[in-house]
């Protein structure tokens, strides 16, 4: 009876830890590339997993303004790096590098933001490119 009990909870358990980690793949992120707007930031959520920052930028075919979508840390990390919710404000001018989208779509793995001219985040934020500031992004499989 014990060891069924056992199995079963182990089985449960086992379910479950895929769900855990489901949100750390950054496989849909071009690790290799990287890629600078400069623009507006139109929001930006403070929420876990990931915090996500919508900047506007013009898009570099037609010089229209288009929304890009960037996920950057989880709140706990970016706190212990120097942010705070209000770090970062709709309206303020940003310079932002990102990891881009595979595929092509407006949005990107933060990396490094200079909010109004000035760096965002400390030494903890380093995410492993010397010299940048970045949040850190949790490796896949972590």
């Amino acid at each position: 009876m014990r060891l069924r009990l056992a199995s079963v909870t182990c089985g449960l358990l086992a379910l479950g830890a895929g769900a855990a980690f489901a949100h750390h793949s950054f496989a849909m992120f071009d690790m290799a590339a990287s890629k600078t707007l400069v623009g507006t930031v139109k929001d930006m959520q403070w929420t876990n997993p990931h915090i996500w920052v919508q900047v506007l930028a013009p898009d570099e075919k037609t010089g229209q303004q288009v929304e890009w979508s960037i996920e950057g840390g989880s709140p706990n990390g970016l706190s212990r790096s120097g942010w705070h919710r209000n770090t970062v404000k709709a309206g303020d001018k940003v310079e932002i590098t990102i990891h881009p989208l595979k595929d092509g779509t407006h949005g990107g793995s933060l990396m490094k933001l200079l909010v109004n001219g000035q760096p965002v985040g400390g030494p903890r934020a380093s995410g492993g490119e010397q010299g940048q500031q970045q949040p850190q992004q949790p490796q896949q499989g972590q």
